[in-house]
């Protein structure tokens, strides 16, 4: 974080200069001075976070009236149209930590180029609001790579010696790796390395730190003599982002977690909340969940198609787990934190976690909306939720305690 040069403001012409400042967040001490000044810093293009003083002291005037004076104009009503109750803290900086990471995180997710093989596309009726508002809303790059262009890169890797020889060595050191078993042929490793090159080769050329597949529970097996499972694994183990499906609902929610906690984020299909508990599942997920260790990984088929190479990852039991829930339109997202209580082995996909839910389990049952969720290591929900905010999305958390 570079905090820039500290300015003063007494007047209406300061305050412009500083809402004309090239930052990112402005942090305001609201000492002295008229409401006016206040109005024009909060109307700036970038976020306002105010602080105030109680017993760090000294308590002055705003510490008072900032409620009544500045977010409600001397009514009974909210007035202030750039700034409410949550962008003010009093005393407490790490109150003012987690929102800056909130608005990292915002800030990282908005523009975000991603390239999306086989096109943008959505779960269920979400096709036909996912990218729209991918678009719209988070103002996300998508670069749409088709499979008619893909194939012969797929092809010419393939018949690449010198490619062939290094993924027969990365498949050898993959395997060498503590705590990782192969339980598939080992040939659908080596394609999927073979497939990562050529997927690194089309985020390096969009200059993309994220990538999605569409289709990719058909048309790339055949082309790549594999599934897309382990690739994505291997994308983001590395620090990228990467998602199955091209699932443009919940997609969006993935990049901000990732960007807001700066660990990889598990794309999911949930089941059916019961008693508290419910089993996460997809046959694709990142190793290293907190960005650092890698998670016991058991190298499978892929479960609908029993083909290619697809990774359980073992995630550790009694981590605390933030679960989000896009609708299907973006109108509304849940969020709740929880455990992983195990890491079973049921007839669904590879990757799957039984978590509890640390909330009110009958109210995600009743008011659960979309399909796809986005799960991440830690407690990240204020951060979450501070930031839809921003762009008017709802936040329906259901562990506020």
């Amino acid at each position: 974080m570079q905090v820039l040069p500290v300015s003063l403001v007494k007047n209406a012409a300061q305050a412009n200069e500083v809402k004309d400042n090239d930052c990112d967040v402005n942090l305001v001490y609201a000492a002295k001075g008229g409401r006016g000044e206040l109005d024009t810093i909060a109307a700036s293009k970038n976020p306002t976070i105010m602080f105030l003083r109680h017993d760090s002291g000294p308590v002055y005037l705003w510490y008072e009236i900032a409620h009544p004076h500045f977010l409600r104009r001397a009514t009974d009503d909210y007035q202030q149209p750039d700034m409410d109750v949550w962008d003010i803290v009093v005393d407490n900086y790490d109150e003012i930590l987690w929102r800056m990471r909130s608005l990292y995180g915002l800030k990282n997710t908005l523009g975000t180029k991603i390239v999306a093989i086989g096109g943008a596309g959505g779960w269920g009726v979400g096709h036909q609001h996912g990218p729209k508002n991918a678009r719209e809303i988070w103002k996300l790059d998508i670069r749409p790579v088709e499979y008619k262009e893909l194939e012969p890169m797929i092809k010419k890797v393939r018949a690449d010696e010198k490619a062939v020889k290094l993924a027969k060595q990365q498949t050898d050191e993959f395997l060498a790796r503590k705590g990782v078993s192969l339980h598939t042929d080992k040939k659908f490793l080596v394609n999927a390395f073979l497939l990562n090159m050529v997927f690194k080769q089309l985020m390096e050329r969009e200059n993309a730190p994220a990538i999605t597949v569409h289709h990719c529970m058909g048309t790339i097996m055949p082309m790549s003599q594999t599934t897309a499972c382990m690739p994505l694994n291997f994308l983001n183990d590395e620090g990228l982002m990467a998602f199955c499906e091209s699932d443009f609902v919940v997609i969006p929610s993935g990049i901000l977690l990732r960007y807001i906690s700066g660990t990889p984020a598990f794309l999911n299909d949930p089941t059916h909340p019961h008693d508290g508990v419910i089993t996460l599942a997809h046959c694709t997920g990142p190793s290293r969940m907190n960005g650092k260790d890698f998670e016991p990984t058991e190298i499978h088929t892929h479960f609908e198609s029993d083909y290619g190479a697809a990774p359980k990852v073992n995630m550790r039991k009694g981590q605390v787990i933030t679960n989000l829930i896009p609708s299907f339109t973006s109108k509304k997202w849940i969020g709740y934190r929880g455990k992983i209580i195990d890491h079973p082995f049921y007839d669904i996909c590879r990757a799957q976690i039984d978590t509890s839910i640390e909330g009110d389990w009958k109210k995600l049952l009743t008011d659960m909306q979309g399909f796809h969720w986005m799960t991440g290591y830690g407690d990240y929900l204020r951060e979450v939720g501070y930031a839809l905010k921003k762009v008017g999305i709802e936040f329906q958390n259901l562990s506020t305690t």
